[in-house]
């Protein structure tokens, strides 16, 4: 059958149009449908994952499902205005946020742009959200503490530069003020920090701002925030964001501390935005990924070995329980990729034990790795000291007489149990630390009331500080206890002890 030469053309004409239209297809496609945040495209051929999509309106998207006949896409933004037959076009960028000192004392969104009604963020340096985890044979094994100024964690659960410890409790049991305390006691040691605040609410991070500006903490800390009221997909990429402006410092040989608050409601929003997605619900409706989520984020946590400038990135995650279940779903996940955790217990902290740490079922799998010779010194038997007491304490409930071992066991827990107790805000130099749990281990407060232990600590310290700077000097400097020093320690405790006392009677 022979075709008339204006079949012949129509048909050419079909084919070129077709061409062009395969060509425009690779890098615009057109929405097929949209809701909840969650847009269907069709098109977009050659769109990566984790590609960053303009959408009408400037706002901005995320690729997330790269299948055969679509590309599903999360948005950044309002979805107002953006309807079915839109057209969506690459950037070509995958999302990356910027990084450098500039981001220092300022607050940013997921995208690093500032909302802290200052200036625009001008860098010009940017890094990907998204990285692989240095490897083994790039690391170093943890060895420098990370002092987090709090006498119960720096003395039993200590934690390295480079490590990655767990924070975790139920609601309102004093999670966020571990890592504001932390923060603010690196002031002067030279290690930058950032705070991520996942899903939460902007009166609680405007508050956080506000306490770190108080006690100048805010110039060498980045904070970024995406709050319960955005969009799934901020409070998503929030934690990769932190990481990647925390990577930068890191591979410039700096020590950082990255806090991320906290990891449940973002386990939740990935929860959200895979539902919406149609992935497949897993366990507690979370996608299958949601362990892959947690551990590509946590192992970029590392110390650099030195040909790569021996640089850290500690982690301190926060994960929040339900009725202290920390067998539960997410809770288990995260214990099983971190360092080691930090339990907080809702019994301990409304008996008026702050910072509310359970030492039984806390633990630092770095240990005493990360702790200076004179710390160890003092602090090797405390957990035994502490477990002691608190089974003491179960079984003397039932007996009136105790024998006289027991009662000293007692007498002992308590006074230790209150010297650990410690105000938010306040966080003490090694030294003090050094100072304070050495008073306890050679008795020094025996005769001391327990509602009193408080009182001494303070005054003693006070003294020390003031009759005693060569003592404080040698600590820091030795970073160990001697026969001369601890003979020196002994003296100047005596003598306060004797001052402590006739102070008392007059």
């Amino acid at each position: 059958m022979s075709l008339k030469p204006e079949e012949i053309s129509k048909l050419i004409k079909d084919q070129i149009q077709r061409y062009d239209d395969e060509l425009e297809i690779d890098e615009t496609g057109t929405i097929i449908t949209i809701g909840d945040g969650i847009a269907l495209i069709y098109g977009l051929r050659n769109a990566m994952a984790g590609e960053l999509l303009r959408f009408p309106g400037d706002v901005y998207g995320m690729v997330m499902n790269l299948e055969e006949e679509h590309v599903g896409a999360v948005l950044m933004g309002e979805s107002r205005g953006i309807k079915e037959g839109d057209e969506v076009k690459r950037t070509g960028r995958i999302v990356e946020v910027p990084v450098g000192d500039v981001m220092l004392g300022r607050v940013v969104n997921a995208l690093g742009q500032a909302i802290d009604g200052g200036e625009p963020i001008q860098s010009d340096r940017y890094r990907p959200v998204e990285r692989v985890a240095p490897g083994v044979m790039t690391r170093k094994s943890v060895h420098q503490p990370l002092q987090t100024g709090l006498k119960i964690i720096d003395s039993m659960i200590p934690i390295g530069r480079g490590q990655r410890e767990l924070i975790i409790g139920d609601r309102q049991t004093g999670k966020t003020a571990i890592a504001i305390d932390t923060i603010i006691n690196q002031k002067g040691t030279g290690v930058k920090c950032i705070y991520v605040a996942i899903g939460q609410k902007a009166s609680t991070v405007a508050q956080i701002v506000e306490k770190l500006r108080a006690h100048d903490a805010l110039s060498y800390t980045a904070i970024v925030s995406s709050t319960a009221s955005e969009a799934a997909p901020l409070q998503y990429i929030a934690p990769y964001a932190g990481c990647a402006i925390g990577e930068e410092w890191m591979e410039n040989g700096e020590d950082v501390l990255i806090i991320y608050d906290d990891l449940s409601k973002h386990a939740v929003a990935y929860r959200t935005m895979s539902l919406l997605l149609k992935r497949p619900p897993g366990r507690e409706a979370y996608p299958g990924d949601v362990f892959y989520l947690h551990s590509r984020l946590l192992e970029r946590a590392a110390k650099l070995n030195d040909e790569l400038g021996a640089g850290s990135l500690t982690a301190l995650p926060i994960i929040e329980t339900q009725a202290g279940d920390i067998s539960a779903y997410i809770p288990t996940n995260v214990i099983s990729i971190t360092d080691g955790q930090i339990f907080l217990q809702t019994e301990l902290f409304n008996a008026g034990v702050r910072p509310a740490v359970d030492s039984g079922l806390s633990v630092s799998r770095v240990g005493s790795a990360a702790q200076i010779k004179a710390m160890k010194q003092v602090s090797g038997s405390l957990k035994l000291e502490l477990a002691q007491f608190r089974e003491m304490q179960a079984f003397a409930k039932f007996g009136s007489d105790l024998d006289a071992a027991t009662t000293e066991t007692l007498n002992h827990g308590e006074r230790l149990t209150q010297l650990l107790i410690q105000n938010q805000y306040d966080p003490m130099s090694v030294a003090h630390q050094v100072l304070s749990l050495y008073a306890a281990k050679h008795k020094f407060l025996k005769s001391v009331a327990v509602d009193q232990v408080s009182k001494y600590e303070s005054a003693m310290l006070k003294y020390m500080d003031r009759e005693h700077v060569d003592i404080i000097n040698a600590i820091n400097e030795k970073q160990a206890l001697d026969a001369d020093l601890e003979a020196k320690i002994n003296e100047a405790l005596t003598r306060f002890g004797e001052q402590y006392e006739s102070m008392i009677e007059g």
